[in-house]
């Protein structure tokens, strides 16, 4: 089965659309048509419905969609792997949920470039499922995330408690006048269920946000209120442009590092101690945030 068939049908099938996979494949929509038609026939069943809004996938589309991705993120480990066989020591591979990167793993990167310069390091973005995947996979050797993973071959570690913390785009804001003002943002089932219990006034909001640390972009611009990781809140409060809404409560949020139990002694240790002076950071960051409350 050719790579580029499988190409073709994860872009169909994230975009709905053969004419949308074309652009993005640099492709003719004929090729990328073609390019279905011969998978299809490979696989002996179609994978796509075609109608004039577009297409969707079948029932045996959506169960194929798990395996090309697979197929294509295996292949890309293996091409990386084999063009750098003989500096595999000088590599490493990093993946993380979105809000974790923004004055967390850009730091860890920064630092981890001064104490070895000769690293290739790769960033990776996904979701808590994607990102174990990605760790059993190799394609990277840790992901942080907030939720554990517990497999063989993998060393799940705390990493730190966030603190999540609630505020807005104008000064002396208060839980009493949100009505209206405010956008829930989703930071998963624990959060959510603390969320619904300290404050039910405002949990059946109309504005939900399962955005992550972009919740920020959001609200900056905005008049509602939200709740951000303090560390990355912070800056936002140094400059001014957001406000710690002081009555609302605190709510804590675990995150972890999920490491391969194959990374080699040098560099798990220099990996170890530059993360652990990162945290040290962010922990800095969000006890001085919290002392404004």
């Amino acid at each position: 089965m050719e790579l580029q068939l499988i190409r073709s049908f994860v872009e169909v099938a994230a975009s709905g659309s053969f004419a949308a996979a074309s652009e993005r494949l640099f492709v003719t929509q004929s090729a990328v048509s073609l390019r279905i038609q011969r998978l299809e026939e490979q696989m002996g069943r179609p994978l796509f419905l075609r109608s004039k809004d577009g297409v969707t996938l079948t029932a045996a589309g959506r169960e194929f969609r798990s395996f090309a991705l697979t197929i294509l993120r295996n292949w890309e480990q293996a091409r990386q792997r084999v063009s750098a066989a003989e500096e595999a020591s000088a590599s490493f591979a990093v993946g993380a949920q979105a809000t974790l990167w923004p004055r967390f793993g850009f730091r860890w990167f920064d630092r981890l470039r001064l104490a070895r310069p000769d690293l290739s390091l790769r960033a990776e973005m996904g979701q808590p499922d994607a990102l174990a995947q990605m760790v059993l996979s190799g394609t990277v050797q840790v992901a942080l995330s907030y939720a554990p993973v517990v497999r063989a071959g993998l060393r799940t570690e705390p990493l730190m408690e966030e603190q999540l913390v609630m505020v807005a785009p104008w000064e002396g804001a208060s839980i009493g006048e949100l009505a209206g003002r405010y956008a829930l943002a989703d930071w998963g089932t624990e959060f959510m269920r603390a969320h619904e219990e300290a404050l039910p006034q405002l949990h059946d909001c109309r504005l939900v946000l399962a955005l992550g640390s972009v919740t920020a972009q959001f609200i900056r611009s905005r008049p509602f209120a939200a709740y951000l990781p303090a560390r990355y809140a912070k800056r936002y409060v140094d400059q001014g442009r957001l406000h710690l809404v002081s009555d609302a409560p605190v709510f804590a949020h675990s995150a972890w590092s999920i490491w391969r139990e194959d990374i080699g002694g040098d560099l798990l240790d220099v990996a170890q101690g530059t993360l652990a002076e990162v945290v040290a950071q962010a922990e800095e960051d969000t006890a001085e945030l919290l002392d404004m409350i």
